[in-house]
């Protein structure tokens, strides 16, 4: 009789030390896609320090779920290389072709650090982006001369990334987002493009859509354009078994673009039967990923926070 009373709790303990193996293999491998670039982040300490926004902010919970972070980045990046001048400083300056993983990392730590690191790292951050945009300057393809510290640009390289994070968490989180919390999170997130040097921010849905739609004349769909595209949707997987996820990731970017984005880009013709099994797709594949991350930067960064309120 005891052997049978033994017997279950073996296989559950079983059952649960496997369960854990796969969790850390799969956080290990989805992680790898964003971390192993730039400084190396404790979002653990200092005990209770909120850094720039604290947990109450809605960009701390837009930028919680990695799935929706990482077809938003994806996203980004394609509507970021429509801008010439913006596009120039990467072509001129970055190591994007053959390393494309690494400035999604890059993009990565930037976004996590700002938003959940403590208030220090996260102003390093800052500074540490700043001095790198100093060295970034040159000419364009069509003779006009470019800096990454242009306030114009910044604007646009920022109004980019938040917009396509907003529509990732709108599609895959929380499609029921009100505009007020959405207007919140574009005038928290502004705070960190004024910081690094932008001007004439939008801070709100509205104002949002409305710079895009004043932006479209300025963008080009180029051959460098061209080539960015061809470079990102053949990123190497970290592992074979990354592969069929990161295929799904990157063309639920795509689907995340703006129609017209869509169309400058050339993938409107598919763009049906992309969403059809793109969607879905993210939506098996997003839970999965939750559950592996059990440690994310968004938790840990919310203990931290914690623990002084909870020894005082």
């Amino acid at each position: 009789m005891s052997d049978q009373v033994k017997q279950p709790t073996t296989r559950g303990g079983l059952a649960q030390l496997l369960a854990g193996r796969i969790r850390s293999k799969l956080a290990a491998g989805v992680t790898h896609l964003t971390t192993g670039s730039g400084p190396t982040l404790d979002y653990s300490s200092p005990p209770g320090d909120p850094g720039l926004f604290g947990p109450d902010s809605v960009c701390w919970k837009v930028h919680a779920d990695f799935t929706s972070m990482m077809t938003g980045g994806i996203s980004a990046l394609l509507l970021q290389a429509l801008h010439p001048l913006a596009l120039a400083g990467v072509w001129d300056h970055s190591t994007f072709r053959t390393d494309i993983l690494g400035r999604l990392r890059r993009t990565a730590t930037f976004i996590s650090g700002t938003t959940y690191g403590s208030r220090q790292d996260a102003l390093a951050l800052i500074e540490r982006v700043k001095c790198i945009h100093l060295g970034v300057t040159g000419v364009g393809p069509d003779g006009r001369p470019y800096r990454a510290s242009d306030p114009a640009l910044l604007t646009w390289v920022h109004v980019a990334e938040v917009s396509s994070f907003m529509a990732a968490h709108l599609q895959y989180v929380n499609p029921l987002l009100p505009v007020a919390a959405q207007d919140q999170y574009f005038a928290e997130t502004a705070r960190i493009a004024e910081m690094l040097g932008a001007s004439n921010i939008p801070r709100s849905r509205a104002e949002i859509d409305a710079y895009l739609r004043a932006m479209q004349p300025e963008l080009v769909a180029s051959e460098r354009t061209q080539e960015v595209v061809r470079v990102l949707m053949n990123a190497p997987a970290p592992s074979p078994a990354m592969r069929p996820a990161g295929a799904l990731m990157l063309n639920a970017g795509v689907d995340l673009l703006p129609d017209w984005a869509q169309t400058m880009l050339g993938f409107e013709r598919f763009a049906g039967i992309r969403r059809a099994v793109t969607r879905p797709g993210v939506r098996l594949v997003a839970p999965v990923i939750r559950w592996a991350l059990v440690n994310g930067v968004s938790k840990r960064a919310r203990r931290r926070v914690a623990a002084t309120r909870e020894s005082e």
